[in-house]
């Protein structure tokens, strides 16, 4: 029986902590004794364990703060998209006083905010660790964006505005090399594009890297009658909808100031057509656009995200850097055809003109005609189809369990045998 413990900073709050909790239920689902430690819990689900000590959940609540102390040296850096991680943590005491028992290997997630740099190669377990982003292998951004710096070993960060060779990024990278150049690890990516990122890189170059992709449950996220959608969602039935989430416009990876140019191109569907968001901010306050909004909010659940995906006709990803974003595959799934560019992990899900549509990065009018595209088709049925399928033969979650089961088993066996 393998015994793995999933890491992860949080269980439900944010795409990459979804992943992992998915691939948690999914290792459940077939019969894999898997549990879940993490620092923030807001799932009910007993296997997945959270801090009770009061002294460690106030300096937990503290943890941020102070892990971002280093940043204040570097006013002009874009904030929130750069960890130093140097704040001590209670990891290991526990990971050995989980009551179920002592794993025998341990799946990182996204972990920033919850593990020291050092504290990983302290784990006596072999570790496979989930990459969600570039963090792992950089100077501590998340994204690299046109920065290939990390292929060295960082300094001169953009994201930092810093000129200094022997900055904030550089000591974050050497720590980094320092302690985990003798780990008993395999990378694995959900996309072929971080995959590829990853082998360049001087931290990760010389581990094993495998690519997985993420799965979903397929029971949840599915096609539903569009009309029923709409009407449990108060949304129009006589307009095509354009389905987005919705993302700070300062924030320049999600892409959104790119989608609101591309709608511009798309003046001939001001009466025809209305836009649909969901996500943490009103795009009301954010953009300018002549078309009619719909702002859904935050929504948590899978019933909620199921149906307003199935609602829509298609849903526009602008993002110009990403992995495998939930919201593509979650919209795949309910049989709503994407529109983004020809970038990260879009590729891996998004197959061009058969269940949606890959414009040229960073082609606005690409994105406006891939839109249209979609909007347009006389076959509209067949390319949701596809869609839908798509997820259903290569994204669904058993098959991402049995994946990570598979290699959990070849890991232990190597090094018992």
């Amino acid at each position: 029986m393998i015994n793995p413990l999933i890491l992860s900073t949080f269980d439900t709050s944010g795409g990459a902590a979804k992943a992992a909790f998915r691939l948690h239920q999914g290792l459940k689902n077939i019969d894999i004794n898997s549990r879940m430690l993490v620092e923030y819990k807001t799932s009910n689900d007993s296997t997945v364990i959270a801090n009770t000590n009061k002294f460690e959940k106030l300096v937990n609540q503290m943890r941020p703060t102070l892990d971002n102390l280093p940043l204040k040296l570097y006013p002009n850096h874009e904030y929130g998209t750069f960890s130093p991680q140097y704040f001590p943590d209670f990891i290991n005491s526990k990971i050995k006083n989980i009551s179920t028992g002592i794993p025998d290997i341990i799946n990182l997630h996204w972990i920033c905010g919850y593990l020291k740099i050092e504290s990983i190669a302290k784990f006596k377990q072999p570790l496979v660790w989930t990459l969600h982003d570039m963090w792992a292998f950089t100077g501590g951004c998340h994204y690299s964006l046109d920065c290939d710096r990390y292929i060295n070993s960082c300094g001169k960060c953009i994201q930092l505005d810093s000129k200094n060779e022997a900055d904030l990024s550089r000591w974050v990278w050497k720590r980094k090399a320092k302690a985990w150049q003798h780990l008993d690890l395999t990378v694995v990516t959900p996309s072929h594009w971080l995959a590829k990122v990853a082998r360049q890189s001087s931290l990760f170059k010389n581990y094993p890297i495998k690519v997985i992709p993420n799965g979903i449950d397929i029971k949840k996220y599915k096609s539903i009658d569009k009309k029923v959608a709409r009407k449990l969602l108060n949304l129009p039935l006589d307009k095509q909808l354009i389905l987005s989430g919705a993302a700070n416009s300062s924030y320049i990876r999600k892409g959104m100031h790119l989608l609101e140019k591309a709608l511009q191109n798309l003046s001939d569907y001001k009466d025809k057509v209305e836009l649909v968001f969901f996500g943490s901010l009103s795009p009301k306050q954010e953009y300018k656009t002549d078309f009619k909004c719909h702002y859904m909010g935050n929504l948590h659940d899978d019933i909620s995200l199921a149906l307003v995906y199935a609602a829509a006709d298609v849903f526009v990803a602008a993002s110009i850097q990403d992995n495998l974003p939930n919201t593509v595959m979650e919209s795949l799934a309910c049989g709503t055809p994407c529109v983004a560019f020809n970038i990260g992990g879009m590729i891996d899900m998004i197959e061009h003109q058969v269940n949606g549509y890959l414009a040229q990065p960073f082609d606005i009018e690409g994105l406006a005609k891939g839109i249209d595209w979609i909007l347009s088709n006389s076959y509209p049925q067949k390319i949701c189809d596809r869609a839908r399928k798509k997820v259903e033969q290569e994204f669904n979650l058993e098959l991402q369990a049995r994946r990570y089961s598979q290699l959990f088993s070849e890991i232990i066996d190597r090094k018992y045998s």
